[in-house]
């Protein structure tokens, strides 16, 4: 009786260079668009192109920030632009940025008393941030040195 003996594709392919699993692929997949996603809304709030993103505003935050509505959300464009720049280069510090932004934002849309269902939107969204905050947790932190060595820490 002869016995076959099957390896996994990870291990067939170790000769042809490293592979990606799924957790790698899902990783790369969240911080594209966590890093992707703030950027654009961010920059969306000084061209106004996807929305009116005043209306999103609860006049309760109105009332505590300075100046107007229009400057607070240039505001908020800037903090977004930032946040997404920082899943861009710390992804585990990022994504729980990303995770507070977005708990915030949905505290403001409820209070507005309507847009439930981008809070609901936003709340998969944060879900999601989550789901990239525990991945960027597996995975080595790297430091590139001036002369191109990377360290694991």
């Amino acid at each position: 009786m002869s016995t076959t003996r099957f390896t996994s594709s990870r291990h067939s392919q170790a000769s042809k260079g490293p592979t990606r699993t799924g957790a790698d692929q899902a990783f790369l997949l969240l911080r594209t668009v966590f890093t992707i996603a703030p950027i654009a809304f961010g920059l969306d709030k000084f061209f106004g192109v996807l929305t009116n993103w005043e209306q999103y505003l609860a006049p309760w935050i109105n009332d505590l920030v300075p100046g107007t509505a229009h400057q607070a959300m240039l505001m908020v464009g800037v903090v977004e632009i930032l946040a997404g720049i920082l899943v861009a280069v710390r992804p585990r510090l990022g994504a729980y940025v990303i995770v507070a932004w977005l708990a915030g934002i949905i505290l403001n849309l409820l209070t507005i008393g309507s847009y439930y269902d981008v809070a609901l939107r936003d709340f998969g969204l944060l879900v999601g941030a989550l789901a990239l905050g525990r991945l960027a947790a597996d995975r080595p932190f790297r430091v590139t040195t001036a002369t191109g060595n990377a360290n694991a820490r």
